[in-house]
């Protein structure tokens, strides 16, 4: 018989205080970073269509002013999510009972992988920002499927991108990136959990871990303290230097775009192999692909884009390079891509 019941009933306020404080400071930042600045920016997407200009519009030739001119209007964007996704991801760490994450996200399967896109969907960040979250999950030994749900369906499922686009791209879009976006989220963490090392874990751990678990050192300011400096050294020196790459990059990964590029297939696939790589703020695929698509850009390879550019990023996964096996990045990065080809070839057919 589980005595985890028995142990639960022995927690009191001395447990439960951690938990609540790890809820309070997310509701707040969540509320500040994006609940509070999305909702008012509906509105605005309601009545004008439009959510702002494209973050990569400014069309610089240089690579070197490229890559500042990008890193500073893109860190200006994300600074406040990415500090509270460290945060957010250090204190699951600490504040979390370990059984609980392991309880709901601990074994590899569909159940584990659909509540890890679930428990994304109120965070609403970008790849990059999920990424310290989902790094933190996998410390806890959250299994792959799950963590990969979480971090994907942040930007993916995004409920106020969804409306953003609805307002300015068409409802039909919104409809399409919501059906490929559950598809992309789910189908791509179950294949990645399957060709991952096996990692699931049995009935009798998960419930042992409990009266298992080897007792906590340190106070709690110490133990934040490593894990806060340990998860902000393994993933935002690479992510600002990868920014910094991708924003010089941009010089030759965006062409001219003219109406004779339309839906031709020449442009799909590289633009969703683009799209898969780049890095852009919550929601700027948007004025991206409107952009675009004014410019003359067709319908397909403007899908393509909707589904890659925030899915996730050549940042955003080198950010996890340390939390998963190389060959889920990979995975990952190559599905995404198909996906964007796929919803392209779909939206052309549809849209």
């Amino acid at each position: 018989m589980s005595t985890l019941p028995l142990a639960t009933e022995r927690r009191g306020w001395s447990f439960w205080w951690k938990p609540l404080v790890f809820l309070l400071v997310a509701a707040i930042g969540l509320y500040y970073v994006k609940w509070s600045p999305y909702y008012l920016k509906s509105f605005v997407a309601a009545d004008t269509h439009n959510i702002g200009g494209s973050i990569i519009n400014d069309n610089p030739a240089n690579p070197w002013a490229a890559a500042l001119a990008y890193a500073q209007v893109y860190f200006l964007a994300i600074w406040k999510a990415a500090v509270l996704a460290v945060i957010l991801g250090s204190l699951l760490q600490v504040l979390i009972p370990r059984d609980w994450l392991l309880r709901m996200f601990g074994r590899a399967g569909l159940g584990s992988t659909v509540r890890g896109g679930l428990f994304a969907l109120p965070g609403m960040m970008c790849s990059c920002c999920a990424a310290p979250v989902a790094a933190g999950m996998r410390k806890q030994n959250v299994s792959v499927g799950a963590a990969l749900a979480f971090w994907i369906a942040n930007p993916v499922l995004n409920p106020a991108t969804l409306v953003f686009m609805g307002f300015v791209l068409g409802w039909g879009f919104t409809a399409l990136r919501l059906v490929a976006g559950i598809v992309l989220v789910i189908g791509v963490s179950l294949v990645a959990q399957r060709i991952s090392r096996p990692e699931a874990l049995p009935e009798q751990a998960v419930e042992a871990v409990v009266d298992a678990e080897a007792p906590e050192q340190g106070s709690l300011l110490s133990r934040w303290g490593k894990t806060i400096w340990q998860l902000f050294w393994t993933t935002i020196p690479i992510y600002i230097v990868a920014v910094l790459v991708l924003g010089a990059a941009r010089v030759w990964l965006f062409p001219h775009v003219d109406g004779a590029m339309g839906n031709s297939l020449l442009w799909l696939v590289p633009l969703a192999i683009v799209g898969t790589l780049f890095v852009i703020p919550t929601a700027a695929e948007i004025p991206i692909v409107q952009t675009l698509m004014t410019l003359g850009l067709g319908t397909a390879p403007a899908v393509a884009l909707l589904m890659t550019l925030p899915s996730v990023s050549l940042p955003s996964l080198l950010m996890l390079r340390k939390s998963f096996d190389s060959k889920v990045l990979v995975t990952v990065g190559v599905l995404t891509m198909v996906m964007g080809v796929v919803s392209g070839l779909i939206g052309a057919a549809v849209l």
